[in-house]
């Protein structure tokens, strides 16, 4: 019994079409869901548009595209150059606390001058450092 005669190809062409069209659509009414909710409108608009959403989804999705395509690019753009500043900012701090190689080499010679360390460690500790 050969299961793949029963199915033809363009069959199963039209299948990944919908299937992908199906995945496209749960992705873009996400997409309008997380931006009606970040917005700064009140609550019943915001069920007002999910009302819509929910009874008309292709005329709703559509409607929501057209009326706020625009903003909700600019939203989510704002919210990507906030979320990059954020990373910037823990970047630079993270990296002033650790004071890079010179930090290093100033604990070392003071270890070294401590007599924690003797000369020929605070050598490779110095080594270490300026390799990094």
């Amino acid at each position: 019994m050969v299961i793949a005669a029963d199915y033809p190809f363009l069959d199963v062409l039209w299948t990944m079409i919908i299937f992908f069209c199906w995945v496209a659509w749960i992705w873009l009414l996400i997409m309008i869901f997380s931006d009606l909710f970040r917005r700064d409108i009140s609550g019943w608009a915001k069920a007002a548009w999910v009302v819509f959403l929910i009874v008309l989804p292709f005329l709703g999705a559509l409607v929501y595209v057209i009326a706020e395509g625009k903003e909700m690019t600019e939203r989510r753009v704002h919210d990507a150059a906030a979320a990059q500043a954020r990373f910037d900012d823990r970047v630079r701090a993270v990296a002033a606390t650790s004071g890079g190689s010179a930090a290093e080499i100033e604990r070392a010679k003071q270890l070294l001058d401590s007599g924690a360390i003797t000369q020929q460690e605070f050598d490779q500790l110095k080594v270490k450092a300026l390799a990094t």
